[in-house]
């Protein structure tokens, strides 16, 4: 599901945005796309001398708004299909053959009157055509929504083209919906883009003001709402970045903000499935050295041990404490992340969850075997530990050919642990 406003196909930028859904339609994507009218309607309402009536971001429509939304409609629903039907040798259409189907899928109601203004012909969505979409979709169409809904008793409304497309996205229970914008999402503390947030992150920034901008909140709004009715991810995309969608898509981190019920990336107890992730990753590190060899049948043996970092389904952090209960300490193994996302304090969280979960254990010290790192721990409070003073049975396991250096962190009384979000 893709949904785009009416700027989109105004300033021209639609023809880039039809090669990538040309490319998603050769791969098999099933595609709805949804359609904004918004300037185009504020256009011929100027021509015209009109008012434009705005109430809480919608449009008044009394019967010249809709005269003007009705032309508007059909007018962007033709450039668009024109776009789509391109297929000229030497060009990225070439041989796309896409095939668009449009018509009153959408049933509506009116909006009525709301804080004492009349909405006259702005209505909202009352049913989804599923079937109908789904017939389409079956047979190798691209369903083209536009901002209109039909009523049961022959009349046309005015409708916002996120919610139908949020509305659209719950009833096909759709695997993603795309929503382009006219800027990324940022954070406000610092301007940072924001990467990923949960339905819950989302509703704490739209219920705190000044957070959000208020011409993306509407989106922000729709991919909370479709979220939160069963559709797996939302993306909200800047539509100014050539290829956007296929970088959303296609790449590991996208180039926009993706909102999920469930975190994108998250720190968690390991599990035996994730033995694989684990050997995975360690793997480069293992043959350059870095780390001691590690068989599968030990990590399955010991993983309840490890905490990892998932991102997207894979496993992209990992580090284990295995503790001496009899000498209070634990023993810092394995961390590991993956090179793609080095320098980014993420070894640094799992040192610090690691830490937390030494302490509810009643261990006093943690301490870390390393031959190129170091420096990394000595600057996150560890010091030099002489052999003698590691657990019998770690003094007996340790390879004096590695000489890896012995560090260790006191905990607890005897010095200063960072506390953080507790991991069982």
């Amino acid at each position: 599901m893709v949904s785009f406003g009416g700027e989109t196909v105004a300033d021209g930028l639609f023809a880039n945005l039809a090669h990538d859904l040309a490319l998603l339609n050769s791969l098999g994507v099933r595609l709805v796309l949804v359609h904004g009218i918004r300037p185009q309607v504020e256009q011929r309402l100027t021509t015209q001398g009109a008012n434009l009536r705005y109430h809480r971001g919608l449009r008044v429509t009394d019967g010249n708004a809709l005269a003007c939304v009705k032309e508007a409609a059909g007018t962007v629903r033709v450039e668009i299909e024109a776009l789509l039907s391109m297929g000229l040798a030497n060009s990225p259409m070439a041989g796309a053959k896409i095939r668009v189907a449009s018509g009153n899928f959408v049933v509506a109601r009116p909006l009525g009157v709301r804080d004492g203004i009349d909405f006259e012909h702005t209505g909202e969505v009352r049913r989804i055509e599923v079937d109908s979409i789904q017939a389409q979709l079956d047979a190798g169409n691209v369903v083209l929504l536009s901002p209109i809904g039909y009523s049961p008793t022959g009349e046309v409304f005015n409708l916002s083209a996120e919610e139908i497309a949020t509305a659209t996205a719950v009833a096909l229970k759709a695997h993603k919906l795309i929503l382009l914008m006219e800027q990324a999402l940022y954070r406000v503390t610092d301007g940072v883009p924001i990467q990923q947030i949960t339905t819950g992150e989302a509703e704490l920034l739209m219920s705190a003001s000044d957070t959000v901008p208020s011409i993306l909140l509407p989106h922000l709004e729709a991919a909370y709402t479709a979220c939160s009715g069963g559709v797996e991810r939302a993306h909200l995309l800047d539509r100014h970045i050539d290829g956007g969608i296929l970088l959303e898509l296609f790449t590991h981190d996208g180039v926009g903000t993706l909102v999920s019920e469930a975190p994108y990336e998250e720190m968690r107890a390991a599990s035996i499935n994730d033995v694989g992730g684990i050997l995975d990753l360690i793997a480069p590190l293992e043959s350059s050295g870095i780390l001691v060899r590690r068989s599968r049948e030990r990590l399955e043996i010991e993983i309840d041990d490890y905490i990892v970092i998932e991102r997207d389904g894979l496993i992209i952090g990992c580090a284990a404490l295995h503790v001496s209960p009899q000498e209070h300490m634990g023993e810092l193994a394995c961390l590991a992340i993956h090179p793609q996302y080095r320098g980014t304090k993420r070894g640094e969280r799992l040192l610090q969850c690691l830490e937390e979960r030494a302490l509810k254990r009643g261990l006093n010290r943690i301490f870390a075997l390393t031959t190129h790192t170091s420096h990394w721990f000595r600057e996150r409070g560890f010091e030099p530990l002489p052999i003698e003073s590691l657990p019998p049975e770690r003094r007996f396991s340790f390879n004096p050919e590695r000489n890896s250096k012995i560090l260790v962190k006191y905990l607890g009384v005897h010095g200063p642990a960072v506390q953080r979000g507790s991991i069982p």
